[in-house]
């Protein structure tokens, strides 16, 4: 009997050890579960890569340096100016019809920013005088002969180290007539601020000829239909040394820059009306045009061709 009971307490040992094992590995898969969700970072790491996606996503612009004036010779050799830089806001960019030419930041505007002496909505008063012009070549601004002679020289004060070449002005004689003509010149210092040298063909159009010296006022102009813009190395340019100028442009040019090394490169103007590299720092390479207004166009694959004449498909806006 004692026997029998022993085995029998042994027998019912073993299904109290078989109910409980299953429940024990419930319990501790529940457990392992909690920890699981409550471990640091749970459930975060789909909102991270959208947030990394999406600040990978936003870009800046800057517009590059500055180099300081320099004389006019050519060099062999380059070396690197010292640099001033500037930001601007990113814009949209068009691309032109023409492959070499890209319009790339057209900013409308109310007045103009980059404007000097002469300025856009002013009118000022002075006298005006007449030249021969001959054929148009030989003037302070270095455009070359002309086919159309409704010019100007502009006086020494308002030229303003060639800033007034290719401003067109509208002059009115005091009678009332009237003339559009375009700045290719100076007017030496004897010319007083407010003075214009008319073409001989321009001034009959205000006075008789004979009049030789009347009374004028006159204010900027922004042309319907010039035509589009052309850019033009100077003699002697090279990788070395370069000098450019624009050509045909509606508004006065403010600045050009050069892309060098990946940045924007402003020329310092001189008299003659081009513009100046004289490190060789960025020739042949994309080319910034700004007018007085703030606005900017870009000429690609201009190549260093000295005194050719080469088009763009690019214009300034009509104000």
């Amino acid at each position: 009997m004692k026997e029998n009971r022993q085995g029998a307490r042994r027998r019912g040992h073993r299904p109290r050890l078989q109910f409980i094992a299953p429940i024990a590995l419930v319990a501790v898969g529940a457990l392992v579960c909690l920890i699981m969700a409550f471990r640091p970072g749970a459930g975060t790491d789909a909102g991270n890569t959208a947030a990394t996606a999406d600040a990978g996503s936003r870009g800046t612009a800057a517009a590059g340096p500055s180099s300081p004036a320099g004389t006019a010779s050519p060099s062999a050799s380059r070396s690197p100016s010292p640099a001033a830089s500037t930001t601007a806001t990113a814009r949209p960019s068009t691309t032109s019809a023409r492959p070499s030419a890209s319009d790339t930041s057209r900013t409308p505007v109310t007045a103009a920013s980059l404007a000097g002496r002469i300025r856009p909505g002013t009118d000022y008063r002075g006298v005006a005088t007449t030249y021969d012009a001959g054929t148009g070549d030989g003037g302070s601004c270095s455009y070359g002969p002309s086919a159309d002679l409704m010019t100007a020289a502009m006086n020494h004060t308002d030229y303003e180290t060639a800033r007034a070449c290719g401003a067109y002005v509208l002059v009115r004689a005091a009678g009332g007539a009237t003339v559009t003509v375009r700045i290719t010149n100076e007017c030496p210092a004897g010319c007083a601020p407010g003075q214009l040298d008319l073409s001989a063909q321009a001034f009959a159009r205000l006075a008789n000829p004979a009049a030789g010296r009347i009374p004028i006022t006159w204010k900027l102009l922004s042309p319907a239909d010039p035509g589009t813009m052309s850019l033009r190395y100077k003699s002697g340019s090279s990788r070395y040394w370069c000098a450019v100028q624009v050509l045909g442009h509606r508004n006065p040019v403010a600045r050009i820059e050069l892309r060098d090394g990946g940045e924007w490169r402003r020329l310092p103007r001189t008299g003659y009306n081009y513009f100046l590299a004289e490190d060789g720092g960025g020739c042949g390479g994309a080319i910034r045009i700004t007018d007085i207004y703030g606005e900017r166009l870009t000429a690609e694959g201009i190549a260093v061709r000295p005194d050719a004449v080469q088009t763009t498909r690019l214009q300034f806006a009509r104000h």
